[in-house]
């Protein structure tokens, strides 16, 4: 045996042997007791904060939701939620397609003026304004009434940033409904007057991960309100044309 492995085993060995004399101790048996109780009610706690989350949200947000265009009050500005046109596999995101539906009816149905796309743009190579904004134009949207905002990483920078750089205090947020009734939330929160236009969903196959990553989002909804949370970048404020 080479020089210095048998010393390894040794240590091994001793280690192995405490180990073993500290699992047969009676603290370490009431140690184990205590954390396999633990779990279960860790598991409680965090099912009924998700519940408690996710209802209220529901309830808070449940008069500021619309579905059909014919219904839903006029605002100056509709704010467009971003994300990616392509998913990780490289196929179309149907949510990115029916958001831009939505705008599109809204926008050729007289209900809202511009549209302000916010989204995220922190990388060179994924931009999802720019993005939306090539939809928006090739579904006929006139280019000079397509705002952007490249700062939205969140739907919290997005909504408050809609206030602090933009200077809206009301407006007319575009996303799937899930997406609408946290962002009209968080924007209530900011004493904002918001409504939401659901667009289209995913079969629930397709936006099963989406769905549950959903959940814990609007656990962070009530995080970020208690920390005070701000959009991580702010800047120089942009006037909307009337």
């Amino acid at each position: 045996m080479e020089q210095g492995v048998a010393p390894f085993f040794m240590l091994s060995n001793q280690l192995s042997h405490q180990i073993l004399i500290f699992a047969q101790h009676p603290e370490y048996r009431k140690m184990k007791k205590i954390v396999l109780m633990g779990i279960p009610l860790l598991l409680i706690v965090l099912v009924i904060t998700i519940y408690v989350c996710n209802r209220t949200i529901q309830k808070n947000s449940k008069t500021y939701i619309y579905s059909t265009v014919s219904d839903i009050p006029y605002n100056k500005v509709g704010l467009l939620l971003g994300t990616s046109p392509k998913l990780k596999s490289g196929k179309a995101n149907l949510y990115f397609d029916y958001r831009i539906k939505a705008a599109t009816e809204l926008y050729n149905a007289g209900k809202v003026k511009y549209i302000l796309v916010s989204g995220d743009n922190r990388r060179n190579s994924y931009n999802e304004p720019e993005e939306m904004k090539k939809a928006l134009i090739a579904a006929g949207i006139p280019d000079q009434r397509i705002i952007l905002d490249y700062a939205g990483l969140r739907t919290l920078d997005s909504v408050v940033r809609a206030h602090l750089i933009f200077g809206l205090e009301r407006f007319t947020l575009i996303s799937q409904q899930f997406h609408n009734e946290r962002a009209i939330y968080l924007a209530q929160q900011s004493h904002l007057q918001a409504i939401g236009y659901s667009a289209q969903d995913v079969s629930a196959y397709a936006g099963f991960k989406t769905n549950l990553r959903e959940l814990l989002a609007r656990v962070k909804v009530f995080v970020d309100i208690v920390t005070n949370k701000a959009p991580k970048h702010l800047g120089e404020k942009v006037k909307i044309p009337e």
